[in-house]
């Protein structure tokens, strides 16, 4: 066994023995670089979007939008633009989305059908316990599951709210996408809707079209705080957030087509080093401003 196994095997327990004492997990267990989260600043807004799928708002105009999106594992630079901004109020969260694509597609029309086997993006919001995770695809079909880590599924409760017990219907074990987090499995609900959630797109150009070329597509989500309480319980956090506060959410796109071997397909405003978009130490930092 050579020293890079070993040394990898040592981390590993690390975290596991934090784990079991009731620590966070160790920053040696995930594959980003904390020095390369990106942190953006959402600022409050007085005059709530029209959610049709055109952020063309003022709100959204004067909004900052993230850099482009990079390779989810790599960190390398995409061959095309994708960004993401975010805004609140007192009711709702806000998430924008512009998407360069030169020939829109999309196949899936049926909620909760498996949406990552369209071109898609994806919004994952973290809390202590847990993470929301929504995708969308250009015919506006969602897709929305909502998780609960299991070390403290159970020792906080969790099971005893409606519809969260292990019997409920679309109730599973999880245990991400090619990567295993230090953390553990995760016990998830793909039958739970976000109350009050709404969402839409608009398509600069033609769908399913590949005889013209067009500019991409548009997406706006509005989630209202009151919705996110099961996640804000885990650390008794805010909503809506206070003055300074700090979530954790990702955002990415996932193409079912790539370019090079070198393009992992998956993309993202902050890169996991994994394939695998269910990291919450990889997540932006969005930190709440008025």
């Amino acid at each position: 066994m050579n020293r890079r196994t070993l040394v990898s095997m040592a981390l590993f327990l690390l975290g596991f023995n934090s784990l079991l004492n009731g620590q966070r997990i160790h920053k040696s267990d995930v594959r980003c670089r904390e020095e390369d989260i990106p942190h953006y600043t959402a600022r409050k807004i007085s005059d709530a979007p029209v959610i049709d799928g055109k952020p063309d708002e003022s709100v959204w105009r004067n909004a900052a939008r993230s850099n482009p999106f990079k390779d989810l594992v790599s960190g390398a630079d995409t061959h095309l633009d994708t960004r993401a901004a975010v805004l609140w109020d007192d009711e709702n969260l806000y998430v924008a989305y512009w998407i360069e694509e030169p020939h829109v597609t999309a196949t899936l029309t049926r909620r909760d059908a498996p949406i990552y086997k369209d071109n898609d993006v994806e919004l994952f919001i973290a809390g202590e316990d847990g993470y929301y995770e929504f995708e969308i695809n250009s015919f506006g079909t969602i897709y929305e599951v909502l998780f609960f880590w299991l070390d403290a599924y159970e020792k906080k409760g969790y099971q005893s709210h409606p519809g969260f017990n292990r019997n409920a219907r679309g109730a599973k074990e999880f245990n991400g996408v090619g990567y295993r987090h230090p953390r553990g499995r995760r016990i998830g609900f793909w039958e739970w809707d976000m109350p009050g959630l709404r969402s839409a797109v608009h398509i600069d150009g033609s769908i399913n079209n590949n005889s013209d070329r067009d500019r991409g597509w548009t997406v706006e989500i509005a989630i209202p705080w009151t919705s996110l309480k099961i996640l804000a319980e885990g650390d008794g956090r805010a909503l809506p957030p206070k003055e300074g506060d700090t979530w954790r959410m990702d955002f990415s796109r996932f193409n079912t087509k790539k370019r090079s071997s070198t393009d992992s397909g998956g993309w993202a405003w902050s890169s996991h080093g994994v394939w695998d978009s269910h990291v919450p130490e990889c997540f932006t930092y969005i930190q709440f401003s008025k």
